[in-house]
């Protein structure tokens, strides 16, 4: 089988993204690929050193980008540090653009990094979105399963986006791409928006107006998909369930659930682009930066899961 070609980016360089991507490369439940890392030689040279995983750098191809060392804040949010790391991304999303990377794991950036530098998107998933529109934000790991409807808004304009005809489309496209990676569509399960899933209305009308509709709209598509089911058992409902995939409606709605359950081991992956992207489920964790105790088994699952994917049958 021919070795997939997979681009690692550094994420923020004051943060743990160097750290956590040099432990994953000198793990031994490393896939055999061919890695890029895409971030300056300098930095990604001087962590191998501090961490003592020089021979790691061995046996990865190393793409310099980004801005010059001297010019890095380690531990806090910074406008160098945004640039560096926004073009990190840029030029490993270039590659796979191009087809010469089959995968892209992304270790984690500053949201407020990318702010300060004046990048536009909110992170790489929205950066993502430009190209490819209809990309959808999930997460994986070994409990749960879900994907999010609306991700990085702000709350009262991701309900407002709870409509018939954005849901019933998001949910086809998301049956869609999941069939696509897994072999075979699982069943969505979709949460609710208010408590109860509104309680027929008692509670909120959005379920019987909008979502419901595009349910029935859906699984008369051919779609298994169930739902609305009360938001608070809905991951539940998921838990050790690999054959069901959670629909949240809003970020936190389905992430203090995962994470509360695979904040460790749980992967972001993009779905509905021409390449795997991947990338761990936590932050930059500026507060233990440069202190080398940072855990790496998200981004490692990040890597093993893009491995997965990439080498999965079309």
């Amino acid at each position: 089988m021919t070795r997939p070609r997979i681009g690692i980016t550094l994420g923020d360089p004051g943060g743990i993204g160097p750290e956590v991507t040099l432990k994953s490369l000198d793990s031994a439940h490393l896939p055999i690929a061919d890695y890029t890392l895409f971030g300056p030689r300098s930095i990604i040279t001087r962590e191998a050193d501090h961490l003592g995983l020089s021979a790691v750098l061995e046996h990865c191809r190393i793409q310099d980008a980004g801005t010059s060392q001297e010019s890095f804040v380690t531990g806090e949010p910074s406008e160098y540090n945004g640039r560096a790391s926004f073009g990190y991304v840029e030029r490993a999303v270039d590659e796979a653009r191009k087809g010469t990377l089959q995968a892209v794991v992304t270790a984690p950036i500053s949201k407020h990094s990318w702010n300060l530098a004046g990048v536009s998107w909110a992170g790489h998933t929205d950066y993502l979105e430009q190209f490819w529109p209809g990309a959808i934000m999930s997460f994986f790991s070994e409990r749960l399963n879900l994907a999010l409807y609306t991700h990085h808004l702000h709350l009262r304009e991701a309900l407002q986006r709870i409509r018939k005809e954005p849901l019933q489309d998001f949910l086809l496209r998301l049956h869609r791409h999941a069939a696509q990676i897994l072999g075979e569509g699982p069943e969505l399960l979709v949460s609710g928006l208010n408590p109860h899933a509104g309680e027929g209305g008692l509670l909120g009308t959005e379920e019987r107006k909008e979502i419901i509709p595009a349910l029935e709209a859906v699984r008369g598509a051919g779609v298994p998909v169930s739902g609305p089911h009360p938001p608070d058992i809905a991951p539940r409902m998921a838990l050790d369930r690999p054959d069901r995939l959670l629909v949240s409606l809003y970020h936190d709605q389905g992430l203090i659930a995962f994470k509360l359950i695979a904040f460790d081991t749980g992967v972001n992956m993009t779905l509905g682009l021409p390449f795997v992207r991947t990338s761990p489920d936590h932050g930059t964790a500026f507060d233990i930066a440069g202190q080398g105790k940072a855990d790496s088994r998200s981004m490692l699952a990040a890597v093993q899961l893009a491995h997965r994917f990439a080498c999965a049958p079309s």
